[in-house]
């Protein structure tokens, strides 16, 4: 049962894994009670990228166990380890290290263009017209949500607060974004990678 992507750094484990009806995910070994309570109750997909996320924890970390502050943000309970989840059905993706990360996982749709506005402001500047605006939309939107994931404030939007900076999304490299209101500014960089019609996008402290 391999992975489907290893996307590892010198800062984090970073694993993909993609469903496949034959793997053997047994809720009874992944899952805590209280785990295994929620999951009786959710839907067959999601039920999956839960499960595929604790397999990969338990292949790394086979004594931690995900909690979640009432926030609803992941952390590993009895650990110094820091944690970031997302799944976007068949796939879901697990991330661990010393310092906090984010990461965020989502199929390029046409639909982003409808709600472009919601999450854009600065970014329109640069983002092309034609086939590969979908990309790029979506580019943005990954990379803002994984960078909420480490710096993020219930006050705070997407479309205000969150910025990439222009970027070439075939040119491989680091992306440029920030976090910022009128009192400060913090930069960051988002890795960006791209598979099966999917982005995934990672920053990191």
């Amino acid at each position: 049962m391999p992975l489907y992507q290893d996307f590892s750094n010198n800062k984090a484990k970073i694993w993909i894994w993609k469903y496949d009806e034959n793997d053997l995910l047994n809720p009874h070994e992944l899952l805590h009670d209280e785990e295994f309570l929620k999951w009786e109750k959710y839907h067959p997909k999601k039920q999956s990228e839960m499960l595929m996320v604790r397999k990969m924890l338990k292949d790394y970390l086979p004594h931690c166990m995900i909690k979640y502050f009432d926030n609803g943000e992941p952390y590993l309970e009895n650990s110094s380890f820091e944690i970031s989840i997302t799944h976007s059905f068949p796939f879901a993706a697990l991330a661990i290290g010393r310092k906090k990360i984010g990461i965020d996982l989502e199929k390029v749709k046409d639909k982003i263009i409808k709600i472009e506005n919601k999450f854009i402001l600065h970014e329109f500047q640069f983002i092309p017209e034609g086939k590969s605006r979908e990309e790029y939309l979506t580019a943005i939107w990954c990379v803002k949500e994984a960078l909420y994931k480490i710096h993020s404030s219930k006050f705070w939007s997407l479309k205000k607060n969150y910025e990439v900076l222009p970027f070439d999304i075939n040119s491989g490299e680091m992306i440029k974004c920030r976090v910022y209101n009128d009192e400060f500014s913090d930069y960051f960089s988002a890795n960006l990678k791209r598979f099966d019609n999917f982005i995934f996008a990672e920053v990191s402290e």
